[in-house]
């Protein structure tokens, strides 16, 4: 995944865009954009192996604006409202629903037989 972003261009450290193989050192502030979101990083040290995930944070700072959160927040709410309910094909979720609501109908149903 990280070779990918790479490739794309979604990773850029001291704001220049940089191959899958450049080495990371402490200092270096890494820009990286996933899920239309900006995150900033700061390298503290480089730890002398892997390391779990839970200590990651040890070595790294992450300096992303709140901003960028809120943005976030934002799209998520204008993706529930860009299709109305009704118009269009039922998405997936739509159809699990209906298929959901149709399965407790029939067992009512069966029950008052």
């Amino acid at each position: 995944m990280a070779t990918t972003a790479c490739k794309k261009g979604h990773v850029k450290i001291n704001g220049a865009t940089v191959k899958p193989s450049r080495d990371v050192y402490a200092t270096d502030k890494i820009e990286v954009r996933k899920d239309q979101i900006t995150r900033h990083l700061t390298v503290l040290d480089i730890p002398p192996s892997r390391v779990g995930a839970k200590l990651v944070d040890i070595y790294r700072v992450d300096t992303t604006p709140k901003e960028n959160f809120e943005h976030l927040e934002l799209l998520k709410f204008s993706k529930d409202h860009y299709r109305k309910k009704g118009m269009g094909r039922p998405t997936k979720k739509d159809r699990r629903e209906i298929d959901e609501y149709l399965d407790d109908n029939l067992d009512d149903d069966e029950s008052n037989s």
